[in-house]
């Protein structure tokens, strides 16, 4: 989950909230960019953070007690491939994404730990073969799969409320078409993007978040139960040319 300190406790936003908050930015990117394969494109990007470790036992929770952030662990090969099982049981393009997802989060430690090697070296196979099975060349998916990746970027950066203040530029990432796309944050608190990459000139976003008032929890089903009772506050951006 994504975890922001307040002042008087935590900030919680699910990752699959994250998700579909990168789908809202997606759905406004300029018609004539779209990746191949475009609903499958748009759920791959939804379900990209699917699979995580039951609420049970302190799966949840730091050492410390509190509410885990995702930056922590440093990977789990069983939700990499939960998430992606959830995915082909819709398409194999939805598959192919979030595969290429794993391989670009983990491709690097490759050679230090022997399952994440083993599954790293079967996503090379199913790749291969969902790319054929949707006579797609490498550059076709790559296209899609960094389209994917930008709007992950995007919204990470607003849920982590990494927007820099009084103007200054942040760079989000390279979009698909290879152009570097930064952020800012005008006087009247609307973001632009530079270049300009949608087809609405204004637009709004929003995620759920929870705010919690304790600090520590004793087990996932404390901190589970903790965020259904908490009050629920959509955090919205507005986007303007």
């Amino acid at each position: 989950m994504i975890v922001n300190q307040t002042d008087t406790g935590w900030e919680i936003i699910n990752q699959q909230a994250h998700g579909l908050l990168a789908v809202q930015t997606a759905m406004r990117w300029q018609t004539e960019k779209r990746p191949a394969h475009w609903i499958e494109t748009l759920i791959a990007l939804t379900e990209h953070d699917d699979g995580q470790e039951p609420w049970e036992g302190r799966n949840h929770l730091t050492t410390a007690g509190a509410p885990l952030p995702f930056q922590i662990p440093e990977y789990s090969v069983e939700q990499c491939r939960n998430m992606i099982e959830i995915g082909l049981q819709k398409s194999r393009w939805n598959a192919l994404m979030l595969s290429m997802h794993t391989t670009f989060l983990y491709g690097q430690k490759q050679g230090e730990d022997k399952e994440l090697d083993a599954f790293l070296e079967q996503q090379t196979t199913n790749q291969t073969k969902w790319r054929k099975q949707y006579k797609a060349s490498k550059a076709d998916a790559a296209y899609a799969y960094d389209f994917v990746q930008w709007c992950d970027a995007l919204s990470l950066v607003l849920c982590l409320g990494q927007v820099p203040p009084e103007g200054r530029r942040l760079e989000v990432s390279k979009g698909p078409d290879g152009l570097s796309y930064t952020i800012l944050q005008r006087p009247d608190e609307s973001l632009c993007m530079e270049p300009w990459p949608f087809d609405e000139s204004v637009f709004s976003v929003h995620v759920e978040t929870f705010q919690l008032n304790k600090l520590v929890f004793a087990d996932d089903k404390e901190l589970y139960n903790a965020i259904q009772d908490a009050p629920m506050v959509l955090r919205e951006w507005v986007f303007r040319k």
